[in-house]
């Protein structure tokens, strides 16, 4: 304050006795100000083209969002659109840099540099050409048009005659993807065999539905009430052709080029190590994914530690169950019946009880609460076989959409239900739903902030998010706080195996053998765990990096704030911008720290 009011004094003498250089100071003062403000609405008016941008060119993922001006058609997946779209990134990245951000609000330079930051990285992973190898038996267009459909709204006559301009545009779709994945061959950038073979079989059982039985036919099973019945003939007829005449052919020729000149060709060892990139591939992921610059050796061991210190969590409850063991109360759960689900039915039941229950608790937990509500639902079939537990896919902001539960139904008898409770609070609430959802209503971040995808953020909270369920009085059950601690195995494991297969070369029975020594997790989410990780390196080494840096965060708030230590106002600040790199949550964090400080 005494300084503030000398310089006040300073100016007014100034003025005083030289008037002309006062009137020229107050003049370079306003031309700074609006300096700023120019540069800051540029910079503003950039996000929003370059948003625009990335809509258009992806306007599946424009129907994800809520977005319905692109739902008549499916993205160019050509080699020109990719070579494209590179020069647009750079140019893109050219016009960011070049905007000065001094004087800038802060949440704006970190906006400004988290978008520089993003595209740099997507020129730099373009060397990879992943367009080149864009199918596995988790992903691809054989599996993503299916899913996309549960994403699409189906309100008026105008929905469904998008939806018939994307049904013809399918052929279309699959050869792009098909050219591309010939000169993936010729490049040598080819997946497994073992999983190419896996895709054929998914795309052929797709195409073996026809008509009303396809799940293209979905739309048409039931209209609505906005669509009038006779519009309803025309467009159940029109759509049912489109599927026999172009959707099914289209998938029986990708269904042929897969199975009979594509996976023959597929490499044999599962490691991203013997791709003629791989190591270079591999450190990229890394580096992408989690937003660190560790190591596969440094991970490696860390997985290492983390799986001793979760294996005495366990040991603990197992002797509370009365086991000597974990070996022991492993081969009970193993053997036990009861430990196993009876029905489809049954866990869609046990994800929305568990979710229901959790829904009055979160109050305790937060200060601010999404409005977007949450569904729990099938799996979509066609993928439900090579696919994991369950996972979750986003609402729409405006709440036309609930976020999803996806449970995997498939092979019922063989799934375990003493981790449901864990997974159902990891995909939904308080983990992916409630954090996504809010990230959405964040109304003065730019759009790409509010929808990023920062893996290490969202996996590492749903992770976080798992623990939360016990400070809230849930896991009643020991079995099912037995299942959460081998759901945090399963992630520490996941360090040990993806940096294995990627960096040390283990083969996939290694894999599966380590899973089988730690946990008692059923065999068909061991099998599909492990060819997850072959399909998609890095990706699994997130969620732990993420959830040990928000509980690292959250003890170094409360070592310092001591009783000031607020965990819904932790929470709140914590997810307040959205999803971020995990050294920008480090920083934000501590800025926060220091603000309830007194």
């Amino acid at each position: 304050m005494v300084i503030l009011r000398t310089c006040l004094r300073s100016i007014v003498i100034l003025c005083l006795l030289a008037p002309l250089p006062c009137s020229s100071l107050a003049q370079n003062g306003t031309s700074d100000l609006a300096s700023v403000e120019n540069r800051r609405r540029q910079l503003l008016d950039l996000f929003d083209e370059e948003w625009e941008y990335e809509l258009r060119a992806n306007p599946e993922r424009a129907t994800a969002l809520g977005d319905r001006r692109y739902n008549d058609r499916l993205g160019d997946v050509s080699p020109e659109f990719f070579q494209s779209d590179l020069t647009q990134k750079r140019n893109f990245l050219a016009r960011f840099e070049a905007i000065d951000p001094s004087g800038f609000p802060r949440q704006d330079a970190l906006s400004r540099k988290l978008m520089i930051d993003r595209l740099q990285q997507d020129i730099e992973g373009a060397q990879f050409k992943p367009w080149e190898m864009p199918v596995n038996q988790m992903n691809g267009p054989h599996l993503g048009l299916p899913d996309l459909i549960v994403l699409t709204p189906f309100d008026t006559v105008a929905d469904y005659e998008n939806y018939l301009a994307r049904l013809r545009q399918i052929p279309r779709f699959f050869d792009q993807v098909t050219m591309n994945m010939r000169q993936g061959m010729r490049d040598g950038l080819m997946p497994p065999r073992y999983l190419l073979e896996k895709v054929a079989a998914e795309t052929e059982d797709i195409a073996g539905k026809t008509g009303g039985s396809s799940p293209f036919a979905k739309p048409v099973r039931e209209f609505p009430s906005g669509v009038p019945g006779p519009e309803q003939k025309r467009l159940g007829d029109a759509i049912l052709a489109a599927i026999d005449d172009q959707v099914v052919p289209a998938y029986r020729r990708f269904a042929a080029f897969v199975r009979d000149q594509y996976a023959p060709h597929g490499r044999s060892d599962p490691g991203v190590w013997s791709l003629p990139d791989g190591a270079a591939r591999y450190r990229y992921a890394i580096r992408r994914i989690t937003t660190t610059d560790l190591t596969p050796d440094q991970l490696h061991e860390l997985g290492l530690q983390q799986v001793h210190e979760i294996e005495a969590e366990m040991l603990a409850v197992a002797h509370q169950l009365g086991f000597k063991d974990l070996a022991s109360l492993n081969d009970h759960i193993k053997n036990d019946r009861r430990c196993y689900a009876t029905s489809g039915q049954q866990l869609l039941d046990l994800y929305a009880n568990y979710v229901r229950d959790m829904e009055p608790e979160l109050p305790k937990l937060f200060g601010h609460l999404p409005k977007s509500k949450l569904a729990v639902i099938p799996m979509e079939a066609s993928r439900s076989k090579n696919a994991v537990p369950a996972d979750y896919s986003e609402g729409t902001a405006d709440g036309s959409r609930p976020g999803h539960i996806n449970v995997n139904e498939w092979d019922p008898e063989h799934r375990l239900v003493l981790n449901v409770e864990a997974i159902a609070y990891h995909e939904g609430i308080p983990g992916h739903h409630l954090q996504l959802s809010l990230a959405q209503e964040i109304e003065d971040l730019p759009a790409f902030r509010r929808h990023a995808g920062y893996t290490a953020f969202v996996e590492g909270w749903a992770l976080y998010a798992e623990r939360l369920g016990k400070e809230v009085g849930a896991y009643r059950d020991p079995y099912s706080n037995y299942g959460r601690l081998e759901n945090e195995m399963w992630r520490a494991i996941r360090l040990v195996v993806d940096t294995g297969v990627h960096e040390k070369r283990w083969s996939r029975e290694q894999m599966v053998d380590y899973f089988h020594r730690y946990t008692a997790m059923d065999e068909p989410n061991i099998q599909s765990e492990v060819d997850r990780y072959i399909a998609w390196p890095g990706q699994a080494l997130a969620y732990k990096l993420g959830q040990l840096e928000i509980l690292n965060l959250r003890q170094e708030a409360r070592d310092k704030l001591g009783d000031k230590f607020d965990l819904r106002a932790f929470h709140d600040a914590v997810l307040g911008n959205g999803a971020l790199p995990l050294d920008v949550l480090r920083a934000e964090a501590r800025a926060w720290i220091n603000n309830q400080r007194p």
